[in-house]
């Protein structure tokens, strides 16, 4: 099985970008985490990062025929990116959005998510673990969709 986990703008900026909203780990940490979550449950993690949303396109149009799942943290292109919503939808893999932050608690522009309505599901506020419980979510849903 074989993952794309994609983080969008700023995410590489974490442990220096708003720590008390982010959390003083940094964007390293973050990978060596998802890392290992995804090789402790078999899956291999094709681990994906860009400030630019139309390398975030590009790259999800790449994952066609290639990756099993998606797990995507659009960032701020969360709440702007028909783009991003259109090529998820394009692919059709089966994607679970993430945010390390409790984004339904924040600012009101932060309140939709466009990538988010072409997600089974989405993990919000946990900080890491939201990747964990985003990974184990994904592989549960793809082995009884078989």
């Amino acid at each position: 099985m074989k993952f794309l986990i994609i983080n969008g703008p700023n995410l590489n900026m974490l442990g220096i970008r708003e720590p008390d909203i982010y959390g003083a780990q940094d964007f390293q940490a973050l990978q060596r985490f998802i890392y290992d979550c995804c090789l402790e449950e078999g899956i291999e993690p094709v681990l994906f990062q860009s400030n630019h949303e139309g390398a975030i396109v590009d790259r999800i149009q790449a994952a066609y025929g290639e990756a099993d799942g998606i797990v995507i943290n659009p960032a701020a292109y969360t709440h702007t990116s028909v783009a991003i919503l259109d090529a998820l939808k394009a692919v059709a893999i089966p994607a679970v959005e993430v945010h390390l932050s409790n984004v339904s608690e924040r600012e009101s522009f932060r309140q939709i998510s466009y990538p988010g309505m072409a997600c089974i599901k989405a993990f919000v506020g946990l900080g890491f673990e939201g990747y964990r419980q985003a990974i184990l979510y994904l592989k549960d849903w793809l082995q009884k969709e078989k």
